[in-house]
């Protein structure tokens, strides 16, 4: 589903915003990206999602080559995948309906259809009876709700999430990650961002990538990985 072997990514001279990363997830995995700011988090979504491309290495998604792939073909390939982005990127002075609907009229998709749609995504994420609302008055866990119902609203094989739960409090933060799974219980593969430890400890079979300084130190199931760095920081009283 997604591979990546031995990729790079710098930004002028030899500074390495990713450097020599070898990582794969699975169709229907659940893998968290994690590492302190500044690891390389953002940049590993983004060459996913052909928001930048790799400057060495080879990058598959979907079994199509990124490397080789024309700049023709981005909009096919983000057709696969769905994105939410820690500071929402909604439309604030259109409805929740809206927001949701344009990425499905983008697509054509008849208007009897997009409606259906559209409903039944806010019943999911729980803003069906918020759909007229404009979404600058709606509080940060509702735009982060309406902002997962946009990213899965055109049924991709793939939703990317770049620190999705950073600016809201814990209670929602659950919620929100809920909603992740609920998606991901559905067959969709969820790659999400964060530096939240205990969020990667509330998704039972999760996989996850830890990146630090660019490098990937440690990859595999999560909880053996996670208690396997949380015995090394007993051990040497460092941090992740």
């Amino acid at each position: 589903m997604i591979q990546l072997y031995h990729v790079y990514k710098a930004y002028g001279g030899e500074q390495h915003a990713l450097h020599d990363v070898t990582l794969t997830a699975d169709k229907g995995d659940f893998l968290f990206i994690t590492g302190p700011s500044g690891a390389g988090k953002t940049t590993l979504l983004k060459l996913i999602f052909c928001a930048e491309q790799a400057t060495r290495g080879q990058l598959l998604v979907d079994g199509i080559n990124l490397q080789r792939l024309k700049r023709s073909g981005v909009p096919y390939l983000r057709r696969k995948i769905g994105v939410v982005f820690q500071d929402f990127k909604l439309l604030g002075e259109r409805t929740v309906f809206a927001n949701v609907g344009l990425t499905l009229e983008v697509t054509g998709r008849p208007r009897a259809y997009i409606e259906k749609k559209v409903r039944q995504i806010l019943r999911l994420v729980g803003l069906d009876a918020k759909e007229n609302h404009l979404c600058c008055r709606l509080s940060g866990g509702e735009q982060q709700r309406v902002a997962i119902a946009r990213a899965v609203a055109a049924n991709p094989i793939i939703v990317l999430a770049d620190e999705p739960t950073g600016n809201l409090d814990d209670e929602i933060t659950l919620e929100i990650l809920e909603l992740f799974r609920e998606i991901n219980r559905r067959g969709t593969t969820v790659v999400l961002a964060t530096h939240n430890r205990e969020l990667i400890e509330k998704v039972p079979g999760a996989k996850v990538g830890i990146l630090r300084q660019g490098r990937l130190v440690a990859a595999g199931v999560a909880r053996q990985v996670m208690a396997q760095r949380s015995a090394l920081e007993i051990s040497s009283q460092g941090v992740l």
